[in-house]
């Protein structure tokens, strides 16, 4: 049995909770339908200088998967033919450890697309690395950078000892170049994730602490801040076992089911492109590899914008995480 598959059957059969698609039926959502496509993430590989305990990936310095100059290239050629597609979004493990986000980059900033690189911000301190502020500024780059907390030591929990001053360092050579600067152009966003098994509180609240304190005590700023509720997959789902909190935190996010969050999930407008070309509703699905429900949308050669645009988007018990309260998306809180 795959990873994936043990951590789908621990996901399937859970005591005292009601499964997502009979949620859905009962709330009159189901099945849950795909809208126009417009964002397409693309997951370039699973190595990373980290390898933080709410990880849904499991990346970390030892993962070999990595997204190849070919499959760049396929990627490449459906954004120029795919003007619906106004977003490309940029993920990992750490996307510049992969060997060819620079020459991508360079290509798809051409677009006069959205660009978004999401990073770890620590990976900017190497010297082998640091080069992508330059890159990310002369292409316009929105970057997402990871702070899972304002807390020096709830930080360092998730991420490892000094990962917060890292952060926090790699932040403010960012502002002197003019990210998150008020009318520089160039967007630095900050995601929050919950250190433990709990969900995240009222992200308008935390963004109002976060750019307090940040300014206040490092003379730091930014644009927006993303509150993501940490889902049960990956490493996070084995910390949840792990810990005893696994039975409770699914339960706590059934509780806080929100079907107006369910209307704005970004599965329904989003692509998710694995290293390998392979085409999936969300990270989270391709993460526990459940493919697309359409036969014919597999990879990349067969990728089809009308047929993505209809499909049903596939579902299974840790979709409670993104319509949980406020719910959550790459873009933070949903309602």
């Amino acid at each position: 049995m795959t990873n994936a598959e043990q951590q789908l059957t621990l996901l399937t059969n859970i005591e005292g909770v009601e499964n997502f698609q009979d949620k859905l039926k009962s709330s009159k959502q189901h099945p849950l339908q795909a809208s126009q496509v417009e964002i397409f993430q693309i997951n370039v590989g699973k190595r990373c200088n980290l390898s933080c305990k709410h990880c849904h990936v499991e990346a970390g310095p030892n993962r070999v998967e990595m997204m190849t100059e070919a499959t760049f290239n396929k990627c490449l050629e459906i954004l120029k033919k795919t003007p619906e597609i106004h977003t490309i979004d940029i993920t990992g493990g750490s996307p510049e450890m992969n060997p060819y986000l620079e020459g991508f980059i360079t290509e798809a900033s051409a677009l006069g697309k959205r660009l978004i690189v999401r990073s770890n911000l620590i990976i900017l301190m190497d010297l082998k690395y640091k080069k992508f502020i330059d890159i990310y500024v002369n292409n316009k780059v929105e970057l997402v950078g990871s702070l899972p907390d304002y807390h020096r030591d709830r930080t360092d929990k998730q991420r490892g000892k000094d990962a917060f001053d890292q952060s926090i360092r790699v932040l403010q050579l960012l502002n002197s170049k003019g990210y998150g600067k008020q009318d520089s152009g160039l967007i630095l966003d900050l995601v929050h994730n919950p250190v433990g098994a709990y969900c995240p509180g009222d992200q308008n609240a935390l963004e109002y602490e976060y750019r307090n304190r940040l300014k206040k005590e490092y003379d730091i700023e930014f644009n927006t801040l993303f509150c993501l509720t940490n889902m049960p997959v990956g490493r996070y789902l084995k910390y949840l076992i792990d810990s005893d909190n696994y039975h409770d935190y699914l339960n706590e996010l059934v509780s806080f089911y929100n079907p107006k969050a369910v209307e704005n999930v970004m599965c329904k407008t989003t692509v998710s492109v694995s290293w390998d070309g392979k085409l999936y509703d969300c990270d989270f699905n391709q993460m526990l590899d459940l493919g697309m429900n359409d036969p014919d949308s597999v990879t990349l050669d067969d990728f089809d914008i009308e047929k993505l645009n209809n499909r049903n988007i596939v579902i299974h018990n840790h979709c409670y995480g993104c319509t949980a309260g406020s719910g959550s998306s790459c873009q933070g809180a949903l309602d």
